[in-house]
């Protein structure tokens, strides 16, 4: 009985030292479990602190750019809300700020450009304005150069000395008698048209082949059959005055253009006037000033 005991005694003294091994190592393991999670909570906590300490230095970092961004432009909003730096600020509110800052930001520069662009048109319209200011005085410049240019060659002119008249004096083309007068105002007997009419000249008889010399110096104008003269010669002088030689039998002597001396032959007496056709043998010779018939009697010499 006794070896019995002993017996069940000493496996009953191993069961517990087993238990308490056992239960030694249980609660070795369980120290070791808590301090691990103990050490890890405590990993957590320095993780989340050091997390949310980068997140307040980035929100510093957006405050001071922002700051900056406000001293540098002068245009930033005195009611503008500055970021928040709390520590327990999350990624997503950072984010938010940050882009309620770039928004601002963005509308800073719309504001700029709109104020660059409303300087720029009045820039424009200054230049405009300038621009016609020139060429008012541009054109001013112009008439007042054109009122002096007028004005010195008036001044030229007057200078200019005089030129005088040259003092024409004719002389009869032909000798011979006057046979029918200048009528201007007053009629004269046409034989050949049986009527009292004008006449615009003198007759001067002579004999048919009779040589025609030109009364002053001048410029053949035309010779040309006229229907009621006959055969005709103009020729051109100073001062505006022409004379006319009609009832020609020829022209021999000139042509048309030809600058002619006084007393120089131009043609010969004949009876080629239709209108004067029952006449004698003569000249007609007209004397013109400015186009208009004058009377030869007041300018032959």
């Amino acid at each position: 009985m006794r070896r019995e005991n002993r017996g069940n005694n000493s496996k009953l003294g191993v069961s517990i030292d087993k238990i308490l091994l056992y239960a030694g190592i249980g609660v070795g393991v369980l120290t070791i479990i808590v301090f691990a999670l103990f050490m890890y909570s405590k990993n957590i906590n320095e993780e989340v602190k050091n997390s949310t300490m980068s997140l307040g230095k980035m929100a510093s970092i957006l405050e001071n750019s922002t700051q900056n961004n406000i001293n540098s432009n002068n245009t930033i909003n005195e009611n503008t809300q500055s970021a928040s730096t709390d520590i327990g600020k999350t990624v997503e509110e950072a984010k938010k700020e940050e882009n309620n800052t770039n928004t601002q930001n963005i509308s800073e520069i719309e504001t700029r450009n709109n104020n660059n662009n409303e300087i720029s048109e009045e820039n424009l319209n200054n230049t405009k304005d300038i621009e016609k200011k020139e060429n008012v005085e541009s054109q001013t410049a112009n008439i007042a150069k054109v009122k002096e240019s007028k004005i010195e060659e008036n001044k030229q002119e007057e200078e200019k000395p005089t030129e005088s008249v040259k003092e024409l004096s004719f002389q009869m083309p032909v000798d011979g008698e006057i046979c029918k007068e200048y009528a201007k105002d007053n009629l004269v007997y046409s034989a050949t048209l049986d009527e009292w009419t004008t006449h615009l000249g003198i007759d001067i008889k002579a004999e048919k082949t009779t040589v025609v010399k030109a009364a002053e110096e001048g410029i053949v104008k035309s010779i040309k059959n006229d229907p009621r003269y006959g055969l005709t010669i103009v020729i051109e002088h100073a001062n505006n005055f022409q004379t006319v030689y009609s009832n020609l039998l020829t022209s021999e002597f000139v042509v048309e253009g030809e600058k002619v001396e006084k007393g120089q032959s131009i043609g010969t007496v004949g009876d080629t006037g239709v209108f004067e056709i029952a006449d004698e043998p003569h000249l007609h010779f007209e004397i013109l000033k400015d186009s208009l018939p004058e009377d030869p009697n007041i300018y032959i010499q």
